[in-house]
């Protein structure tokens, strides 16, 4: 893959500084993810490693080298002509039981299943380069990948190790999946695009469909997690996207301008942890989704349009996300339509004391237009 060129801007929540707009070529790597990203907390005593967060353990303290090595990876997986769908945890959980002890046989085991992985199943100088960046990790006399590869319309895309527990992990699965053939849909209908968001982005997959389909677009992909951040910008190297800034910003506070299309799909769980990637707030979940409802109304250019994916909980016959949605487009001038795609998502979540009242958690997919 020949070097691209992309425009990065990160702006810190944390500790605010000046915004940095930087222009790089080198491997399509921003060069915020190259120096990599600064750390927060107290520095490490002697013999700790360091990570970009303290918190994903084994991602390592050097983000130039996992940009590096995790690119490469992608890259070799492609040549491989690999090929994996992402499950929910709880396939996932049922499949890798199934399977046992044994060590993977494949590079779909490896990366996908996360199963412990023989080193030999990779070319010496590109296991040399994912030990050292700590993309891989020791598991007696076997190794175990930090990370998993899923793929998505052609392209590959890197995601959280199996099981998604850290606080700053960034998910991948059938909600991804269902969410970017929404988005593909749209745009076969859509007027030309000039400035796109994919608010939230993890892994990116939305964000670099739309710079795909549309190469002279502006898109930005904004999302709060570090490590999301990280991952997309890998992901967007590896597909070779070049119209596309990456920015760090809670919804769309710290991203400038205005929009005509703006795409989300946010997390929506009851999380008792209240972990980013996957909680959705107040409300049964739905506090967030509405949030960036009412965001993307007020930033999308006259005529603009958006796209919401997400999980409606019902109770006792009432979708509390739409009921939301109605009390949110009552303060603005804009149409809109409402789907529901799959009436029962993650059932088993109803087992939480969260859901207590909660008969489903339906996936619907919410489309806007700004009068």
């Amino acid at each position: 893959m020949g070097p691209v060129r992309m425009q990065v801007k990160r702006i810190s929540m944390i500790r605010p500084f000046a915004a940095e707009e930087i222009t790089c070529c080198f491997w399509a790597m921003p060069r915020w993810l190259q120096a990599g990203p600064a750390v927060q907390g107290a520095e490490p005593r002697a013999g700790e490693r360091k990570s970009c967060r303290g918190s994903l353990t084994g991602m390592g303290n050097q983000p130039s080298d996992f940009g590096r090595a995790v690119t490469a990876l992608l890259e070799y997986l492609s040549r491989q002509g690999y090929a994996f769908v992402t499950v929910t945890p709880s396939t996932h959980a049922r499949v890798i039981e199934r399977r046992g002890d044994n060590a993977a046989k494949n590079l779909r085991d490896a990366f996908g299943w996360n199963l412990p992985f023989d080193k030999d199943l990779l070319s010496p100088d590109l296991f040399a380069s994912l030990y050292a960046a700590e993309v891989v990790r020791p598991n007696n006399a076997l190794w175990l990948s930090n990370v998993r590869v899923a793929s998505l319309n052609g392209h590959l895309f890197v995601h959280s190790a199996y099981p998604t527990r850290e606080e700053d992990a960034v998910f991948f699965g059938p909600d991804t999946y269902r969410f970017s053939s929404a988005v593909l849909r749209r745009l076969r209908t859509a007027e030309p695009i000039t400035r796109a968001a994919d608010i939230g982005c993890g892994t990116g997959a939305a964000g670099i469909l739309i710079a795909r389909t549309h190469p002279k677009a502006d898109v930005v992909l904004g999302d709060i997690n570090e490590r999301a951040l990280q991952f997309a910008a890998v992901n967007a190297a590896a597909a070779n996207i070049a119209n596309v800034s990456i920015h760090h910003s809670d919804i769309l506070a710290q991203l400038p301008g205005d929009f005509d299309f703006i795409v989300a799909n946010p997390p929506y769980m009851v999380d008792a942890a209240q972990r980013a990637y996957r909680h959705g707030g107040a409300d049964q979940g739905t506090e967030l989704s509405l949030r960036i409802l009412d965001a993307a109304l007020g930033r999308l250019l006259p005529n603009g349009s958006g796209l919401i994916y997400t999980g409606a909980p019902v109770s006792d016959g009432e979708d509390i996300f739409r009921t939301g949605v109605e009390r949110v487009f009552s303060k603005h001038r804009a149409t809109w339509t409402y789907d529901e795609i799959d009436p029962d998502v993650f059932g088993e979540e109803l087992d939480q004391p969260a859901y207590l009242n909660v008969e489903r958690i339906a996936a619907v997919v919410l489309e806007f237009r700004k009068g």
